[in-house]
C-alpha cells in the first residue's frame, strides 16, 4: 500500500488506497468525490456508485485515494462510462483530482499510471476518458480519438491509452 515518491529531491511516502479493499475508507472516499465532482443532484449518484462497488464481483468500478497520513489528497477512479455517450468504450479514467496545496508534484501521473497498471490487471487493453485539458493526458500516452455528448449538452474530447 506505501507508495515512495520522490518530490525536490526528498522521499515522500503516501498510500494509494482501493476502496473495495479498505472499506474503512469508504465514507471519506465517497465524501471526497462528491465534494469534488458532485452537485448537490448528483451527490447521491457517487455514493451509490462507490457504495456498491466495495462488494461488487464485477471488474468496475474500482475508486482509488491518495493518502498522506489520515488526509485524503487526491483520488480518481475506473468506471464503466463518465456521462458520455461513448458506451461502447470501457474502462473510463473518471474523478482525477489532486488538492491544490499537493499539486506540482507530479502525483496526477502517480494516479494516472496507477489506474493505467489496474486497467492492464483487469485485462482491458485499453483506457478512455473524456477531458478538455490538452497536453496533460498526453504526457501520460492518450490520445485524442474524437468527441462524446455529455447528458447535459456539452461536448468533451475522448482520449485513449492503450496498454503494451
Amino acid at each position: 500500500m506505501d507508495s515512495l515518491f520522490l518530490y525536490n529531491g526528498k522521499e515522500v511516502t503516501m498510500d494509494i488506497i482501493e476502496l473495495r479493499e479498505h472499506p474503512r475508507w469508504l465514507e471519506q472516499g465517497i465524501r471526497y468525490f462528491q465534494d469534488r465532482w458532485a452537485s448537490d443532484a448528483s451527490r447521491p449518484v457517487y455514493d451509490d456508485c462507490i457504495r456498491h462497488s466495495i462488494n461488487s464481483p464485477s471488474p468496475l468500478p474500482h475508486w482509488f485515494i491518495l493518502v498522506e497520513g489520515q488526509n485524503i489528497v487526491g483520488g480518481a477512479g475506473l468506471i464503466t462510462n463518465d456521462f458520455i455517450s461513448r458506451m461502447d468504450l470501457w474502462p473510463w479514467l473518471c474523478a482525477l483530482y489532486v488538492e491544490p496545496d499537493y499539486r506540482g508534484r507530479d502525483l496526477g501521473r502517480v494516479l494516472v499510471e496507477h489506474c493505467q497498471r489496474k486497467t492492464k490487471d483487469l485485462g482491458f487493453s485499453a483506457l478512455y476518458l473524456a477531458s478538455d485539458h490538452i497536453g496533460y493526458y498526453e504526457r501520460f500516452g492518450f490520445k485524442v480519438i474524437g468527441n462524446g455528448h455529455h447528458p447535459w449538452g456539452e461536448t468533451s474530447m475522448i482520449f485513449k491509452w492503450e496498454a503494451e
